[in-house]
């Protein structure tokens, strides 16, 4: 099979930092000094992503900072009513304002780690950049082109696909074909490549697109890759053409 001529990248756990968000949130509550666990986290996380997406327009004016502090907001409101007795405990001991601080120190410690990963994503791009069309699709609030925009990595794109702008959300493979379309390429042209066998991997792998797995912290949580649906539909297996641990990889990945 000749080389691919373009890769079509995930976002958030691919390009800005190997690894889930939730585990990184988890990381940063921890080192704010919360004791919580990962499963007590996840369904914070969950809620405060449905409010991103739920929140429309209003997303896309956010930067990365903005974006980060409205899910860690709201990540603070669902425990603080929901979350594990101790953790409300320590909350309802808070006034606003210091609720505001604790908000703001694992914004910021998030941030640090996004950006620094997002520059060490943006020189690996460039060299790839000669020898591929490169494309972006994620689950998104509307406002990724803007967080590409900030991280100065605009013109390495031939396209960006937001999942609130084509409303359709990974696994979905219409939010695939979106992409395919907005990139110029076909299916059997590109790698699709990201950190997980269900929202990346699978539905691109059915359609047809050559799959690269990033293997980062956060995927062994997943459902079996064996779960995920083949290109006949049968719910047989399938595995990554390729597995890399870091993004630096692909520069020698012997397509």
């Amino acid at each position: 099979m000749p080389k691919p001529s373009a890769l079509l990248f995930d976002f958030g756990g691919t390009l800005d930092c190997p690894s889930h968000w939730l585990d990184r949130f988890l990381k940063h509550y921890q080192a704010a000094g919360f004791d919580i666990t990962r499963e007590e986290l996840d369904p914070a996380f969950d809620f405060a992503t449905k409010a991103g997406y739920a929140a429309g327009k209003s997303m896309e004016r956010f930067k990365l900072g903005d974006l980060v502090r409205f899910l860690v907001g709201n990540q603070f409101e669902y425990l603080r009513g929901e979350g594990p007795e101790r953790f409300r405990e320590s909350l309802s001991k808070m006034d606003s304002r210091e609720r505001f601080k604790n908000v703001e120190r694992v914004r910021e410690s998030f941030l640090k780690e996004t950006t620094a990963g997002l520059a060490d994503s943006k020189e690996i791009l460039g060299r790839l950049k000669p020898h591929f069309r490169l494309g972006v699709i994620s689950n998104w609030y509307g406002n990724l082109d803007a967080i590409i925009a900030e991280a100065g990595m605009s013109r390495l794109f031939d396209s960006i696909t937001d999942s609130a702008r084509v409303h359709a959300f990974k696994p979905d493979v219409t939010i695939f074909q979106a992409a395919l379309k907005s990139l110029g390429t076909t299916a059997h042209q590109t790698a699709m490549v990201g950190d997980s066998m269900n929202k990346d991997l699978a539905p691109a792998h059915r359609i047809g697109m050559r799959t690269v797995f990033l293997r980062s912290v956060g995927h062994e949580h997943e459902p079996a890759a064996s779960a995920a649906q083949s290109s006949n539909g049968t719910g047989s297996d399938f595995a990554p053409d390729h597995t890399i641990h870091s993004l630096e990889e692909i520069l020698t990945l012997a397509w």
